[in-house]
């Protein structure tokens, strides 16, 4: 991102320091049809590489759809992110691992 120069730098101050109702906004009409809108247009958390095993059938079912099935998984994960948020905060607790037959 390129950074501003000293005169963008100086209207964005001056703006800041004017009270909201003396901001003339007559060239701008406001805008009350979103209809349209995309959300997270532009914010895109940043991504990380991790493996997971899936199962067979559920893989499957994820790359039926052509591509895109990373992203699709992506999605079924934030939305059940948000749905188990929106009901209760989840709590610590401690989740026991079976432990394996061999001897270490």
């Amino acid at each position: 991102m390129r950074k501003l120069t000293k005169e963008q730098k100086r209207d964005i101050a001056t703006i800041a320091a004017m009270n909201d109702e003396d901001i003339d906004l007559s060239d701008m009409p406001e805008v009350l049809d979103w209809s349209g809108a995309k959300m997270g247009k532009f914010y895109r958390p940043p991504k990380k590489s991790v493996t997971m095993r899936l199962d067979a059938d559920v893989l499957d079912w994820l790359k039926g759809y052509r591509k895109g099935y990373q992203m699709r998984a992506n999605s079924l994960l934030r939305h059940a992110m948000s749905s188990a948020t929106k009901r209760v905060a989840p709590t610590k607790t401690s989740v026991s691992r079976p432990r394996s037959s061999r001897a270490v």
